[in-house]
């Protein structure tokens, strides 16, 4: 195995000379030809030809023109970042605009609920406070959920003396609601 890489190694060394050699031989017969060429010739520069200031002057137009449409996609850049610019600070103001929205709606959520649960505590003080068999009647003509909410809230005695009041139906689909709240909550 050895023995192979070295010998593909000395064969790409060969091949490496090869070219080397053979671009000294070119790049020496054009360094004799170029001397060949200066013994022969004056040393006096030559005159400028009239049509060789035509080329530099056709340059420098076509690289104003250049410089041009480079400085007008530069100002279109520049216009584009300050849109963009505008853009995300309308966002920014935006944002925090929505932010400033949103905590003003907690805050407005939070005291509609704590008022909520102020009225719901009174009420149920309220029914707690009735006779049983008045508010026995009561919650007989509420609907079995509503009536859940209200025994749930209260102290186990003024529940048991409401429902003791109230029809065996109403009395049992009340008992079922509030004995199925819980049910569907994680036990472990």
């Amino acid at each position: 195995m050895s023995g192979r890489r070295r010998a593909g190694r000395g064969a790409l060394f060969i091949v490496a000379m090869l070219f080397a050699t053979s671009g000294a031989l070119r790049l020496g017969s054009g360094v004799g030809a170029a001397l060949a060429r200066s013994e022969e010739e004056p040393t006096d520069p030559p005159e400028a030809a009239p049509a060789a200031c035509e080329t530099p002057t056709a340059l420098a137009e076509a690289l104003r023109l250049r410089e041009d449409r480079l400085a007008e996609r530069e100002a279109a850049l520049q216009d584009r970042l300050a849109a963009l610019a505008l853009a995300d600070e309308a966002m920014t103001t935006r944002m925090a605009e929505m932010e400033a929205m949103e905590q003003e709606l907690k805050a407005t959520l939070a005291l509609a609920d704590g008022a909520a649960e102020e009225d719901l505590q009174r009420l149920t003080a309220v029914y707690q406070a009735m006779k049983p068999k008045d508010a026995a009647a009561l919650f007989n003509t509420m609907t079995p959920d509503f009536a859940a909410g209200f025994l749930a809230r209260m102290t186990p005695e003024s529940a048991a003396a409401i429902l003791s009041g109230m029809s065996p139906e109403a009395a049992y689909g009340v008992s079922v609601i509030v004995a199925g709240r819980n049910a569907g909550a994680p036990t472990e």
